[in-house]
């Protein structure tokens, strides 16, 4: 039996590419031999994603490395102390035949173990420009893998490999057709369609311009709108306020979600969608481009060492979204991109086209095959 040990930081960006390699290595694994798989790393509401395919998880304590000066580096460096020694002790009892990070907060002290154990380290990259985690691992690694071309400057070349962002494997199986999709979010079938995305942390700043603006949008385009769920709640009851301010007719255009949890539900939301509106997290782009959907981008200012912006306009040279800049992030703005794309069904299909050749969905299971020989 071979034993892969799983591991990376807690955000959506982290462990759902680990739970598409972990359900890669499952299937490839039933032709040809038997593994288990194990997650150490920090704890976080998303952990039920390995229960569901039934991996067992530890707890890591997590601490940030931080390239900047700041007292919490005081207070993360006997977390990390404290997080190395868990993950040596775990590492132990497990002994895995080689592990797998994602990177972020938690993960290093279960790279650092592995190599003290001499345990073989793969290592993968989502963004353009590598977080310090991912810096300090790929000294330990056997191979990197990278999503953006651009990240390969800040590795060896002789180990460093291009594969994309790992995408679940039923999340492109059985789509359904645009019109049957559309319907069963209750919108009209010859309306477009804007899905609005934040990541599994929401985007405050987009989901406040989408409530902001709420009747010039929906005058003219039918949404779904993923608020990310620390914000659902909130986001309801304006939304339901300004849409029984509107009139019944606005409400039948809108559909509210705090996450787009299950793969159906992601499937049928990117079927019903003509474009879609998001953040530039290296997730959310590679789905967006698996599913060959035209897109508006929106950086995070704030996002470390500028990776959304630097994800976001690696993508667009491809011509397959638009970057719009938070300070260019106004309504008359926005509108006018997306009739632009909308109203010129030659520009809506170059960009859908150009997302297709960007996106490389059999990421998960090139990472697999690699684990397994």
């Amino acid at each position: 039996m071979k034993r892969i040990l799983l591991t990376g930081g807690g955000t959506g960006g982290h462990i759902y590419p680990l739970i598409a390699v972990a359900e890669e290595l499952y299937y490839l694994a039933n032709q040809k031999q038997e593994i288990e798989i194990r997650y150490f790393g920090p704890t976080s509401n998303l952990e039920k994603e390995f229960a569901v395919i039934g991996i067992k998880t530890e707890r890591i304590a997590s601490s940030k490395w931080r390239r900047y000066s700041s007292l919490k580096n005081f207070i993360d460096i006997p977390k990390f102390i404290l997080s190395f020694f868990q993950a040596l002790w775990k590492v132990f009892w497990f002994m895995p035949d080689i592990t797998f990070s994602k990177g972020g907060t938690g993960s290093l002290a279960v790279v650092l173990a592995s190599r003290f154990y001499l345990i073989p380290v793969i290592i993968h990259e989502s963004d353009s420009v590598p977080g310090l985690t991912n810096l300090l691992a790929a000294r330990f690694a056997q191979k990197i893998f990278i999503s953006f071309k651009k990240a390969a400057q800040y590795f060896p070349a002789e180990k460093t490999i291009l594969v994309g962002n790992p995408i679940r494997r039923h999340i492109l199986e059985n789509i359904p057709d645009s019109e049957t999709a559309k319907k069963g979010f209750g919108f009209n079938p010859a309306e477009p369609v804007i899905l609005v995305l934040g990541g599994s942390q929401g985007a405050v700043r987009i989901n406040n311009f989408i409530l902001d603006n709420l009747e010039e949008i929906l005058k003219n385009f039918q949404i779904i709108h993923q608020t990310g769920p620390a914000n659902f709640e909130e986001i309801k009851k304006e939304s339901d306020f300004l849409l029984k301010t509107l009139g019944e007719s606005y409400k039948g255009r809108y559909y509210l979600t705090g996450y787009l949890e299950n793969v159906k539900e992601i499937k049928n939301a990117f079927a019903a969608t003509d474009l879609v509106l998001s953040r530039a997290g290296a997730g959310a782009i590679f789905e967006i481009a698996a599913f060959n959907k035209p897109a508006i981008l929106i950086p995070l200012e704030e996002a470390a060492n500028n990776h959304q912006r630097i994800n976001a306009y690696e993508y667009t040279e491809t011509g397959a979204a638009i970057v719009l800049e938070e300070s260019n992030f106004k309504p008359s703005i926005f509108i006018t991109q997306v009739q632009k794309i909308l109203g010129d069904g030659g520009l809506k299909e170059k960009m859908s086209e150009a997302a297709k050749k960007f996106s490389q969905p059999e990421a998960s299971q090139k990472i697999a095959i690699s684990l397994l020989s």
